[in-house]
Parts: C-alpha cells; structure tokens; sequence
C-alpha cells in the first residue's frame, strides 16, 4: 500500500502565521506539522509517500523533506494548483497509485494511534476511522446503525446529529478515483471526501472503526495549541 499526504490550502483559519508559510510547515512543539503525517504512514508500515501542496510552498517541502532518506521512506511531490476540497487534491495521486490501495492522511491532523493491521488487512473498499468529540460540527460526522454500520456522512453539519467525527485518516481502493470524477462541487466550491466517502457507503463497501488513541486537528489556533500540548505530553 502507498500513503498520501495532503498538505495543501491557504490556512486561512491561522492568520497571519500562514501569510508567507504553508501551515504544515508551522512547528507542532518541536517539529513541523507534517512530520507526524509521515510517522503515522511510517509506523504503519508505508514507505512510498506522495506529498501534495500548493504551489507557494512546494519548494519549501521538498527543501525540508528531501528524498525521504531521513525518514526510510521514498517521497515523490506534487502540487495543486488551485485550492478545490480534500477530494480534488487526491484526484491527483492516481498516477502514483497504479491501481495499488492508498492510505491517505491529513498533514493537519495528529494520531496516537497505530493503523498497522488496519493497513495489512485491508482489502478492498474504504475504512474511515471515528472519534467522539465535542466540536462535531468542524467536520465530517458519521450516521450509524444499530450495528455501528456508517449509513452517511454529513459534512459540518450546523446541527450534528451524532458526534462521531470522521478524522483525517482514510484507505480507499483504487475505484476511489472514479468516484471522485461522480462528484459535485459543494456549497462550499469544493469537492468533498464525505461525498467520495457516500459512493462506498452506497456500494456498502465502507468500514467505519473507532480509535481508541487520542487524535486532533491542528487547523485552528485553538486546535494547533492542543496539538503542541499533545506532543509534549509524549515527549
């Protein structure tokens, strides 16, 4: 299995730190943002790591990260021109794919949790990994049955109707590809994961497990102090 990074879009929600940085580059205690996105894909088991950005910045990963020798791994960049949804920058993996499963992670968010077997017994399909929180409406929030089987996903919604949040970790097939090209762009001007992640769960093809390690964005200021004081508590 191949890993992506999604390390694109202005920051805008952390102005002015992002005015002349991309926020992955921002330091989360004692090391950049992105570094944590590399070691969840590295303690899971994968070397080969696409990393997508904008094009303000892209110089500034490939400066910082280099071949990927520093971290075992093999890392190939790519940019996204235009800011258009989580969705519309994993389009852009699909040459790297070549039809291979992707396990792909949020350079904003932090996990405690190890996906190792997750990676090794996936098969076919989607996995979206959940979180009970209180700030639900930031994200996607998963609708479960009796059975805790996902029968959708509701992006920020206003009004939560559960606070299963869906965190920045995903592992598609490589059909994914193909329902991101069904999308529409949103409200919002953007093509949506939980969209993408609705064309599973119609297929009932998506997995939906609970983390039990502790995980948070960055994204905020707010979140990104949470974050830092996260990785300290680790140190």
């Amino acid at each position: 299995m191949k890993g992506v990074i999604l390390a694109g879009g202005l920051g805008t929600r952390l102005r002015p730190a992002t005015l002349v940085t991309n926020k992955h580059l921002l330091p989360v205690f004692d090391r950049p943002m992105i570094f944590f996105a590399i070691e969840t894909l590295r303690t899971a088991g994968i070397r080969e790591i696409l990393i997508i950005s904008g094009p303000e910045n892209a110089g500034d990963f490939a400066r910082l990260l280099s071949d990927g020798s520093d971290f075992n791994c093999d890392f190939t960049f790519k940019i996204q021109k235009n800011p258009g949804g989580i969705a519309d920058a994993l389009k852009l993996a699909e040459n790297f794919a070549r039809d291979e499963n992707l396990a792909v992670i949020l350079g904003d968010n932090i996990f405690t949790e190890n996906f190792e077997n997750q990676i090794k017994n996936f098969k076919t399909g989607a996995q979206i990994f959940l979180k009970k929180v209180d700030d639900a409406n930031r994200f996607g929030v998963a609708i479960l049955n009796e059975k805790n089987e996902v029968l959708e996903i509701i992006e920020k919604p206003k009004n939560p109707p559960t606070n299963f949040a869906v965190t920045g970790f995903y592992i598609f097939d490589a059909t994914v590809f193909a329902k991101i090209q069904k999308c529409k762009k949103s409200a919002r001007g953007e093509i949506e994961i939980s969209d993408v992640n609705n064309f599973y769960i119609a297929e009932r093809k998506m997995r939906a497990t609970e983390i039990s390690g502790e995980w948070t964005d960055a994204g905020t200021p707010e979140s990104l102090l949470r974050a830092a004081n996260l990785v300290q508590s680790r140190a």
